[in-house]
């Protein structure tokens, strides 16, 4: 079960600014009773998008020069307060295919890059200039490299890192744990035949 290999993400960015972005805030509570995470389409950052009368209050989400962006611009600790996988999922779910920010939060960058969504990390100065060559032109085209590790358009172009494990996992396909563990009966089944039986006491 071959998995795809995540090199470039292309496409339109949409600016999600501000420090701090918690989870609570990427995907509200009351979604995460979903029987299956492809419900969680459209939820993504739902109540900083939608009154309780479900009008729009203006999101740069939802704005029109925005439709289609695939990449997300954000802030400092993206990602982070409470461990909830759905919040990566709600946002891949949403049509989102990267997420450069400041810093990432440890739990929901793991959780992210094991669904192969990609999170790289900019500079505070990079992601200022981003976000103002998007709100000028927002058809810009970016593209994130990881072998280059950069993100770029144009007009111009941004230094990114991102740790080198999760960085080679994306690159090379074997992002998914579990299907990792699928393409290698013989050796779980190696690796579980070695181990000491269970005690009964």
């Amino acid at each position: 079960m071959p998995l795809t290999r995540i090199t470039s993400i292309s496409g339109k960015a949409v600016p999600v600014a501000g420090a701090d972005m918690d989870t609570d805030r990427i995907i509200p509570a009351r979604f995460l009773k979903c029987i299956t995470f492809d419900e969680l389409a459209g939820t993504m950052f739902y109540d900083e998008r939608f009154n309780a009368d479900g009008s729009s209050k203006g999101h740069p989400i939802d704005a029109p020069c925005h439709a289609g962006a695939c990449i997300i611009l954000g802030g400092e600790n993206f990602g982070c307060g409470s461990s909830r996988e759905h919040a990566p999922q709600a946002i891949k779910r949403s049509g989102v295919q990267a997420i450069v920010a400041e810093s990432f939060a440890e739990i929901f960058f793991g959780n992210s890059v094991g669904i192969g969504l990609p999170c790289v990390q900019a500079s505070r100065e990079s992601l200022a200039r981003a976000m103002e060559i998007t709100a000028a032109e927002p058809d810009t085209q970016w593209t994130i490299d990881l072998a280059e590790m950069t993100l770029s358009c144009p007009a111009a172009s941004f230094l990114l890192s991102m740790p080198a494990e999760p960085r080679e996992a994306l690159m090379q396909g074997k992002w998914d744990a579990v299907v990792e563990l699928m393409n290698a009966p013989e050796a779980v089944a190696a690796l579980a035949a070695s181990l000491p039986a269970p005690s009964s006491n």
